[in-house]
C-alpha cells in the first residue's frame, strides 16, 4: 500500500510538472530585426483563462496593444514595399476565422488580449487575463507588443489602433 500511495504522488507530481507554467523572452523589435531582451511573459493556465504574467522593462509609460499572433516569428519583413517589424508574425490568431477585431471577451480574434500597462518606468508587471485561451492553444505561435493602447475596433484604426510592433516573444 505504501509503495502504491508513493507511485501515485510521483505521478501526481509528474502530471503537475508537465502542466507547468510556460515562459515566453519577449525583445524589442524594430524594421531592423529582432533587439535585447526585455523581460519574460509567464503563461499558466487557470480555471478562469490564460494568466499572463508579465516582467517587462524598457516599454514606453502607458498602455500597449496586446496579441497572440500567428506565426512564430518575431523577425521583420516586407509589407507594402517597406521592412516593417515583427511582420513576419502575421495576423492576430483568429483559427475561427472570425475576422472580427472584438476584444478578449467577445467572439472575434482568439489573439486579442487585454491591454499591457506599463509604468512611468517602462515597466510592465500586471498580469492580464485572457479567458477564452489555454497556454496550449499558444504553442507555435507569438506574442506582440504594439507601440499604442487597442479598442478592440477597427474603427477609427484597423485591428483596434495600436500601432507598430515594439516588442515580441515566440511561444515554443
Amino acid at each position: 500500500m505504501k509503495l502504491f500511495v508513493f507511485l501515485c504522488g510521483i505521478l501526481a507530481f509528474t502530471a503537475l510538472a508537465y502542466t507547468a507554467d510556460m515562459t515566453v523572452t519577449v525583445h524589442l523589435v524594430s524594421a531592423d530585426g529582432v533587439g535585447k531582451v526585455i523581460g519574460t511573459i509567464s503563461l499558466s493556465d487557470t480555471k478562469y483563462g490564460l494568466l499572463l504574467d508579465p516582467d517587462l522593462s524598457d516599454l514606453p509609460p502607458g498602455l500597449h496593444g496586446f496579441h497572440v499572433h500567428e506565426n512564430p516569428s518575431c523577425t521583420p519583413a516586407e509589407k507594402e514595399g517597406k521592412m516593417t517589424a515583427a511582420h513576419s508574425a502575421g495576423s492576430h490568431f483568429d483559427p475561427d476565422k472570425s475576422g472580427k477585431h472584438m476584444g478578449p471577451y467577445a467572439n472575434g480574434h482568439l489573439g486579442d488580449l487585454p491591454p499591457l500597462y506599463a509604468d512611468a518606468n517602462g515597466k510592465s508587471k500586471l498580469a492580464v487575463l485572457a479567458p477564452r485561451l489555454k497556454s496550449s492553444d499558444l504553442a507555435g505561435h507569438s506574442l506582440m507588443i504594439h507601440a499604442g493602447g487597442d479598442n478592440y475596433r477597427d474603427q477609427p484604426d484597423p485591428l483596434g489602433g495600436g500601432g507598430s510592433r515594439i516588442a515580441c516573444g515566440v511561444v515554443k
